[in-house]
């Protein structure tokens, strides 16, 4: 996707943005920004990327380009988009793990800087988070592995549920992994555990409907792009059906979601916008190590809770980092 489009796809947000130098300023550097999903649904990950970019000295538009390219959820148009970055000889490319496993198939010599919420060493990305070696490094904000925590909120707050339903996109690189660890948080609190793979709007809608003639009591999202991609759709359809959800991503929460516990995926890619600028300065991404969270962060919101008919209990309350009302 040409950056032009993705401005005019993000309408007035965007229109603020400064405007690349691209073509008038040959000796500027060049971040390429790629996403396996589209774009439109990433405002919030650009605005972090070019916050980090800026905190390491570095303003789009000034001394530095920024090349937006989408994936649109098919991997033969991430490899194009690669390709296209590649041509146009960028000095780094800043990434989703769908789209590294991709850029890094296919060169080992441009600069990968990714922001993942697996673990990229068993995702083969890099050989260790301290010392990643090669040609990419990273940021992490755990989005799948977090089965058991997310059950114990889910139950303090639907304290009558038996069973739990999860979503899951197989193109996720952990979403084997992350179906496991939930499934086996639910078997050991002695809750139902079902789940469905989606790939496209039509799956998770009937993912919904068909949850709900199970008897689904509450709902939990595995990892990956995609799914953070539908986000608005996912708490649209959970609000639909009535049905109680914990998200990874705060963002779902701010929209309407009822809640999530979660690492912040926008203050990965505020790192990695950090790290594409310390590159830049000639660093190695090799030398540079993988950042992990810090923090976890719960997130509540209530006025969701109460369109729900859920009564938040006082010590929920206490625990959520967030509370949105």
């Amino acid at each position: 996707m040409r950056r032009r489009a993705f401005l005019s796809i993000l309408g007035g947000a965007a229109a603020t943005w400064p405007l690349g130098a691209h073509g008038q300023q040959p000796a500027m550097p060049v971040v390429g920004f790629l996403r396996a999903t589209s774009l439109a649904d990433s405002t919030s990950l650009v605005t972090a990327f070019r916050q980090g970019l800026k905190e390491a000295g570095f303003v789009e538009g000034q001394n530095v380009d920024v090349e937006y390219r989408s994936g649109d959820s098919q991997r033969d148009r991430v490899a194009a988009a690669v390709a296209d970055l590649l041509r146009r000889r960028v000095a780094v490319i800043v990434c989703n793990a769908e789209a590294a496993r991709v850029v890094k198939a296919a060169t080992t010599t441009v600069p990968i800087v990714f922001a993942t919420g697996t673990d990229p060493v068993r995702d083969g990305l890099v050989n260790s988070l301290n010392r990643p070696s090669g040609n990419l490094t990273g940021a992490i904000f755990f989005a799948g592995l977090l089965g058991a925590k997310r059950m114990e909120l889910v139950r303090q707050l639907v304290p009558k549920a038996t069973s739990i339903a999860m979503i899951v996109n197989p193109g996720a690189p952990d979403s084997d992994a992350a179906e496991k660890d939930a499934r086996v948080a639910a078997q050991t609190t002695g809750m139902q555990f079902m789940s469905l793979n989606v790939d496209n709007q039509r799956d998770i809608e009937k993912a919904f409907a068909t949850f709900v003639e199970r008897g689904a009591n509450v709902l939990q999202f595995g990892s990956g792009a995609f799914l953070n991609s539908h986000r608005a759709q996912l708490v649209a359809l959970a609000a639909r059906y009535k049905l109680p959800a914990i998200y990874n991503w705060r963002e779902a929460v701010a929209s309407g979601g009822l809640m999530s516990y979660a690492a912040s995926i926008t203050d990965a890619y505020r790192q990695a916008g950090i790290y594409a600028g310390r590159i830049l300065k000639g660093e190695k991404p090799g030398d540079l190590p993988v950042m992990q969270p810090t923090k976890f962060e719960f997130v509540l919101n209530l006025k969701t809770a109460k369109a729900l008919g859920l009564e938040v209990p006082d010590r929920l309350l206490a625990l959520a980092d967030e509370v949105i009302e």
